[in-house]
């Protein structure tokens, strides 16, 4: 980060040391703006298991499968061997934030395909192109999250600051919110959350040391119309938020280094967590904990009734992926910048078992029946037996594999995007893409 923002990161941790969670309440750094009102909503925590993203509804999806943000596909039959069954290249932009995760729509027809380049792609299982769109996030630096789908419409955030709807069938846009109506908002790299007709994402702006440089908002699902923000949240921050219903809390995680969480769905704050350093992944929630890796070097578990630490696991090296946590066993799967893969108790933060996966793990993680799911800078996507993190088989890409990979409820094909192969954007040397990134489809081999 710029030194502005390390100083303003310094004097955050500075505020919070010592207590690591704080109640908002007294600080008075809450805001609210709109119309939002969740007062009469029926909210019912008892009726959303772990593995379903909404409760007696079929036609929603998103972002690790669920508001948890869990990454847990229980039904999903991992084959023992995988050939690449199509590809088509999506990505070219050098900028260093995970790739967009391919995302199935909730019947299955369709797989929605956002790029870095600022077109969104919708094409058949089998690769056949439905549609493409170019949208104005093409300007800028594409888009980095992943599509939520709501009865047949999908709804994404661009690096232009700006928010879309666009009509699964057809690709017609049916809303965008721009980025002045978002209090000018530069970039929005987060995934959106749903919940009774309202979406929650959290979107950046510009100097990270100033105020506001974070605002999560949500945003009317039908016309796009701002509801309500809170912009206390600094470091133009891009994970998705993650909404647990069993102790109604919403939370996300800042580039100050800073676990937010709101009482949901009042969104009135509950608690801050100050970790050492930025948070970058999205922050899974499970038996009342929140799972929150930190590029402090430390995993950590928070409890989300008031967000005091539980445990902490050490990697002494960044942690920017977004985890899995497989409910039935209990088991939280993490990587990060020293290379590997740990299997966690999340109860206790005990290591299970750890597998080099040779290179970074930036993206996100996905549990299954019997595997972990995980890609790598060392361009392969690897399967790993949940167990006992033996490699099952690796099948190599052209660039950093950093989106999720996704299996097709079909149970034959798994779905993950890369970045490009490129060189120059992290030196001095001239920019070159020497191959786009690609999207993925596997079959069993």
């Amino acid at each position: 980060m710029a030194d502005g923002s390390d100083r303003r990161g310094v004097s955050r941790r500075r505020l919070l040391a010592g207590f690591g969670a704080a109640s908002l309440g007294a600080i008075g750094w809450h805001r609210l703006r709109g119309e939002y009102d969740r007062s009469g909503a029926d909210f019912d925590p008892e009726i959303l298991p772990y593995d379903e993203t909404y409760p007696d509804d079929d036609g929603i999806t998103m972002f690790r499968r669920g508001l948890r943000r869990l990454g847990y596909y229980p039904d999903a039959v991992v084959p023992d061997a995988v050939e690449i069954e199509w590809s088509m290249p999506v990505n070219g932009i050098g900028h260093t934030a995970a790739k967009s995760s391919p995302r199935p729509t909730p019947d299955g027809e369709t797989v929605l395909i956002p790029s870095d380049t600022g077109k969104l792609h919708a094409v058949t299982p089998d690769g056949e192109k439905r549609w493409t769109v170019e949208t104005g996030a093409s300007r800028s630096l594409g888009f980095h999250g992943t599509p939520l789908v709501v009865d047949g419409t999908a709804y994404i955030g661009g690096y232009d600051g700006s928010m879309y709807a666009y009509d699964v069938e057809t690709g017609r846009r049916v809303w965008k919110t721009s980025n002045w109506r978002l209090h000018g908002a530069i970039a929005i790299g987060s995934s959106p959350a749903y919940w009774d007709g309202v979406i929650y994402v959290v979107a950046e702006y510009n100097y990270p040391w100033q105020e506001p440089s974070g605002t999560m908002w949500a945003l009317d699902a039908t016309t796009g119309k701002p509801l309500w923000n809170d912009s206390r949240l600094w470091g133009m921050p891009h994970p998705s938020p993650a909404i647990d219903p069993a102790t109604e809390r919403m939370l996300i995680g800042s580039n100050d280094g800073v676990c937010y969480c709101w009482e949901f769905p009042s969104l009135e704050p509950a608690w801050e967590f100050q970790t050492g350093a930025e948070i970058k992944g999205t922050i899974p929630t499970y038996e009342g904990g929140a799972f929150v890796g930190s590029w402090d070097g430390n995993f950590y578990r928070l409890d989300l009734a008031d967000g005091t630490e539980e445990w902490r696991f050490e990697t002494d090296r960044i942690i920017m992926s977004n985890p899995a946590i497989d409910p039935d066993t209990g088991i939280v799967y993490v990587g990060g910048d020293d290379r590997y893969v740990h299997a966690l108790d999340t109860e206790t933060g005990e290591e299970l078992w750890s597998t080099h996966v040779g290179g970074t793990v930036l993206g996100s993680l996905t549990v299954t029946r019997e595997t972990v799911l995980v890609g790598s800078y060392d361009t392969h996507l690897y399967a790993l037996d949940k167990a006992t993190g033996k490699v099952r088989w690796r099948i190599e890409g052209v660039g950093h594999v950093t989106s999720a990979a996704v299996p097709h409820d079909d149970g034959d094909r798994i779905f993950f995007a890369e970045r490009g192969d490129i060189s120059g954007y992290w030196s001095d040397d001239p920019f070159q893409l020497h191959e786009p990134g690609h999207a993925y489809s596997l079959v069993p081999a």
